[in-house]
């Protein structure tokens, strides 16, 4: 008798129970809003698709007549510096942490309480504090990013460390392999597939950080444009936006997928090389 956790779907079968989800959310949504459209043609709650596209045009393709510069595209690229930035700052710190708690007793008995103190504390309730200390420019969102990402990344980093056999580090000392020597040589390579994990992990919750940040403080990125529409009912303009976020989301975990591939090879399933 076939079993489901036997069942594996060929590509075009894989392909079309991916694609199933959202062609039922974009159904319900062409019904749920051609039908409010019946009943209120000037209804901006749930525009219609041409609509949105005409909102796009406006946000995309048209020169904001103060800035000169296209909205969207301004938005995109301030919105990626400062989420590239402060994933790039979390990643360093908490690669450093995680390999000093995870290998070494003084590091773990200093640090590990307080990065578990850390994780736990809503960073989001912390942004008031931030922007009072930094400013309001882009210090603040950034320093929030890294508050909120870097000690999941540090915890993690810490606990792919400790599953490191001990054995094989017994037998680098043997060989007067340094602290320094283990962890470049032994250390890092074992851990660097995961950091990449971590981080591709950490992307949702980077991305609520920076469109928090931006939405209460910014003169510029998708989540400042966001809430700065929403007072209009301007869902032709937030409903694209929310699309184009989730496109870069995707894009960026792509990104991450490819290079664990093409950085770490050897950690991929199924290759025993």
């Amino acid at each position: 008798m076939a079993r489901l956790l036997n069942t594996t779907p060929s590509r075009g079968l894989t392909f079309a129970l991916g694609a199933a989800p959202f062609i039922t959310v974009a159904s319900v949504y062409a019904f749920a809003s051609a039908e409010r459209l019946l009943v209120n043609a000037r209804d901006n709650l749930l525009p219609s698709l041409a609509t949105m596209l005409s909102g796009l045009q406006r946000v995309g393709f048209e020169t904001d007549p103060i800035s000169s510069h296209l909205v969207i595209l301004a938005d995109t690229l301030a919105s990626l510096e400062r989420l590239g930035v402060g994933l790039g700052i979390a990643a360093i710190i908490g690669l450093c942490i995680g390999v000093a708690v995870g290998l070494m007793p003084l590091a773990r008995a200093t640090l590990a309480p307080f990065v578990a103190v850390l994780s736990i504390i809503p960073p989001i309730t912390l942004l008031p504090i931030l922007f009072i200390a930094f400013g309001l420019g882009d210090t603040s969102k950034i320093i929030l990013i890294v508050i909120g990402i870097a000690p999941f990344i540090a915890r993690d980093i810490a606990a792919r460390t400790g599953e490191i056999p001990k054995e094989m580090l017994i037998k680098a000392q043997t060989l007067y392999g340094s602290t320094w020597l283990i962890t470049l040589h032994i250390v890092l390579p074992q851990i660097f597939p995961r950091l990449l994990e971590s981080i591709r992990l950490s992307l949702g919750p980077a991305w609520l950080f920076v469109l928090s940040g931006e939405a209460i403080a910014a003169q510029s990125g998708l989540g400042y444009r966001i809430f700065l529409v929403r007072r209009y009912m301007a869902m032709d303009v937030i409903i694209p936006y929310v699309i184009w976020i989730g496109i870069l989301a995707f894009i960026f975990d792509l990104g991450l997928r490819w290079g664990a591939r093409r950085l770490s090879p050897w950690s991929q399933p199924g290759n025993t090389r």
